[in-house]
């Protein structure tokens, strides 16, 4: 291995002046997705039959892949570029023509890995996919790492002189308060892109953030995020981390889309067990919930039934909670932009299928079309819907005080 190690390090081989016959498999597109929880390679290949076999090897770690069917091009050759210095992965990656129809790429790692590899049908704008996660033997704790860094912040934050605002209400219960906010895509799913190449995973991170920074301010209350940078999150994952982190309510930022660009306003959706409340929510659901494949995840039984599971623990409760905080917050967001709906509408969105966790997935206004996009795409615009949020959260806290936590993750 080592003979081979050192082949690709120098680049020395006689097969990269070789054409590529016309009808080969071609890789078209590389992608490199760092994130605290795992890291991501996406190689794009533009005709179905990529082989592959991996070898993971110690003293020092490294993952070797080698993609069977086709010769090294440029676009396979810029991988070694789209490595970050700041990847908690990997360190670096070689590449080569190992054999006249074999590239292999030699990933360098900073700390030993568990990698699943898996392959991704079309589908939206992608072609075929061959997708790498490279996870870290022991995943983060997201409970243990939120309280370290809130610690932090209480280190350096003055106390506050105000009462919490879990004590308001008839019921007393001095506590911390946790609200997960679920910025929607990320990563290989961009969500809807407006006219002005305006993407909406990148708009509602930084309205998320924003939010996140007036619920930090506020008294007795806490914000967690389930993604804090461009990479993918499955939609269970999401669920899975709000409830890790014992969160007391989940807000889910979109930004909408529709075929019709007249289409305008901000909307709030709360889970159903019954079917959708309209056309409209069953399609935006359908939308949302389609993310799981334009990211890509890998299928299996188990997810499926994990989801099923989910969506049958979903109690009468936590739908009543959902519905009274989603009106809470389009009371606020009013102020802020035109209502697509005056009510609350429901549907079976994967996301906010959290048994135990009032949730509501919120679309802040309508991408699609150009003068709220243009509105999306502000500062001011974003700061003002993160406000209108946070105003909702806090009277729908003012109404409905948190209980005493007694279940345990």
């Amino acid at each position: 291995m080592k003979r081979r190690d050192l082949l690709l390090a120098s680049g020395a081989t006689l097969l990269l002046g070789l054409k590529t016959p016309a009808h080969a498999l071609a890789v078209v597109a590389v992608r490199v997705w760092p994130a605290p929880d795992y890291t991501r390679v996406a190689i794009e290949h533009d005709t179905p039959g990529l082989s592959y076999k991996t070898h993971l090897l110690t003293a020092p770690d490294r993952l070797v892949v080698d993609l069977e069917g086709l010769t090294l091009n440029p676009t396979l050759r810029d991988l070694v570029a789209r490595i970050q210095a700041n990847d908690p992965y990997i360190a670096q990656v070689r590449v080569g023509q190992f054999l006249p129809t074999t590239v292999r790429l030699v990933f360098d790692l900073k700390q030993t890995i568990r990698p699943s590899v898996f392959t991704l049908p079309p589908v939206a704008q992608y072609q075929h996919r061959l997708v790498l996660d490279l996870y870290p033997i022991e995943e983060q704790d997201p409970l243990l790492a939120f309280l370290k860094g809130y610690e932090e912040q209480q280190a350096s934050t003055p106390a506050p002189t105000d009462p919490p605002v879990a004590a308001r209400g008839p019921a007393q219960v001095h506590r911390l308060v946790t609200v997960a906010l679920d910025p929607g895509h990320g990563g290989e799913d961009p969500g809807a892109i407006g006219r002005r190449g305006t993407r909406e995973k990148d708009v509602v991170l930084r309205i998320a953030r924003l939010l996140k920074k007036e619920i930090d301010r506020e008294p007795g209350m806490r914000a967690f995020l389930t993604r804090d940078g461009d990479y993918f999150v499955p939609l269970s994952r999401r669920v899975q981390k709000a409830r890790q982190v014992r969160a007391d309510l989940m807000v889910s930022i979109h930004a909408d889309a529709w075929v019709s660009p007249k289409a305008r306003g901000s909307s709030v959706y709360a889970l159903s067990d019954r079917g959708a409340t309209s056309a409209a929510a069953r399609w935006m659901a359908q939308k949302e919930n389609s993310a799981d494949g334009i990211g890509g995840v890998r299928l299996m039984g188990k997810d499926s039934q994990l989801a099923q599971t989910l969506l049958d623990m979903s109690t009468t409760a936590q739908i009543k909670d959902s519905l009274k905080l989603g009106q809470a917050v389009l009371g606020q967001m009013k102020r802020v932009n035109s209502l697509h709906k005056q009510q609350v509408e429901q549907a079976g969105f994967a996301v906010l299928r959290a048994p135990d966790i009032p949730s509501i997935l919120v679309e802040t206004a309508f991408i699609s079309n150009p003068q709220e996009e243009q509105r999306l795409r502000d500062h001011g615009y974003q700061q003002e819907m993160a406000r209108a949020l946070a105003s909702g959260i806090k009277a729908y806290f003012a109404q409905n005080p948190p209980l005493a936590k007694s279940r345990m993750m």
